[in-house]
């Protein structure tokens, strides 16, 4: 158990809120199905299509973890053939519109510079 403060974590110890929070960035894909799913509600495979380069495995590991997050729902719906949607929830609208849109804007401002030390880096 970390000793809490009022900004975050005196340790950052695996109950730690701040890590908990960044740990929602550490697969590549659960920003960019997040980011998909903004527009509204998707099926799977209409989620694949916009998605580029995400393969059925990694989308499905990305609904899970974004499913037990709470930052995405699955919605089944009894039709023939079966349909489920997947939503962001309430909580995943907040991620979406608070952090992941500052880092967006981070990244539009700063890409430049992002890109050049990482050129600089790799001579």
């Amino acid at each position: 158990m970390s000793r809490e403060t009022e900004g975050g974590c005196a340790d950052f110890v695996a109950d730690c809120r701040l890590r908990m929070g960044t740990d929602l960035l550490t697969h590549v894909w659960d920003p960019v199905v997040l980011a998909a799913l903004t527009a509204g509600p998707c099926r799977r495979r209409t989620l694949r299509a916009k998605i580029g380069g995400i393969s059925d495995k990694a989308l499905t590991e990305a609904l899970h973890r974004l499913v037990a997050n709470g930052l995405a729902e699955r919605r089944s719906y009894p039709a023939v053939p079966p349909r489920v949607d997947y939503a962001l929830t309430p909580l995943g609208r907040t991620f979406t519109d608070g952090p992941m849109r500052a880092l967006a804007e981070w990244s539009i401002r700063y890409g430049d510079e992002l890109f050049e030390a990482q050129q600089l880096a790799a001579e």
